[in-house]
């Protein structure tokens, strides 16, 4: 049965998953692999996807987490309610408290595990820098979520690596690809990935011999970088955007290396 993440993400896909989800090729890969991890909407999408997945992200912290949960759910419930019954309500002063813990060497895996959640779960827009305004009933539902979280981990190889090597590991024939990287020219993923790590991630998708399907936004150098792959445009509620420009509708493409069975958006 399909479920929902159990954090949220700058750029999770749960508004699109199901349209990523008509994209997806017919038959069932013998490897599936998200190379920037994420939330996992597409991952917890599914039962299964394929015989081997595999679950990957840069973020050593969110990696962590992951780990722990598929690991030590337990153990991180009981942490992440940091002494009490239920876990901690939003606080501004708790939020700083465990920002600057997570600076901080000395916390064991469980305990980073936990304030990296409460971080992700507090901020505003998932960015992990201010401290929202907004009620979170979720802060405190998920954790009595993570024995089913951890049900469908149990399997899946979970990863930290660059996009790279991860490509390059998994690269054969029957593999799938879904990869959502840093978009283009946009502010709050990854700190360092370049323009060059887009061509860099252009070069390795050229030599896939599997399938891949890819997120980006829709950006006219992005549509010309994949003029060699099928490219399709849709779009999603904008529900980060404020100030005068802002706007209700926002533009992003799904690009595959394969006709999807499904079209989604327009081109």
């Amino acid at each position: 049965m399909p479920m929902n993440s159990f954090i949220n993400w700058i750029g999770g896909k749960m508004q699109l998953r199901e349209t990523i989800l008509k994209a997806f090729p017919t038959e069932t890969p013998s490897h599936y692999i998200e190379v920037f991890g994420g939330a996992g909407w597409l991952l917890f999408s599914r039962d299964r996807h394929a015989p081997v997945e595999v679950f990957n992200d840069r973020d050593g912290d969110l990696i962590n987490l992951y780990r722990c949960v598929q690991h030590h759910p337990e153990e991180l419930q009981r942490e992440m309610r940091l002494g009490g019954e239920q876990i901690p309500p939003l606080s501004r002063e708790l939020f700083a408290t465990c920002l600057a813990q997570l600076a901080m060497p000395g916390l064991t895996d469980i305990q980073r595990a936990a304030r990296y959640y409460y971080v992700i779960r507090a901020s505003f827009g998932a960015k992990r820098t201010t401290v929202s305004t907004m009620p979170k009933p979720a802060l405190r539902h998920n954790i009595d979520r993570l024995p089913e979280i951890q049900r469908r981990l149990q399997d899946v190889v979970i990863d930290n690596r660059d996009f790279e090597p991860v490509i390059n590991c998994y690269n054969k024939p029957g593999a799938l690809f879904y990869l959502d990287p840093p978009y283009f020219k946009t502010e709050g993923y990854y700190e360092g990935f370049s323009r060059e790590d887009h061509l860099r991630l252009c070069r390795s998708l050229k030599g896939i011999k599997g399938k891949f399907i890819l997120s980006y936004n829709d950006a006219p150098e992005i549509r010309q970088l994949y003029d060699w792959c099928h490219v399709e445009g849709v779009r999603r509620a904008n529900n980060l955007s404020y100030g005068p420009n802002a706007t209700s509708v926002y533009r992003e493409l799904l690009i595959t290396n394969y006709a999807p069975p499904m079209p989604n958006g327009i081109r």
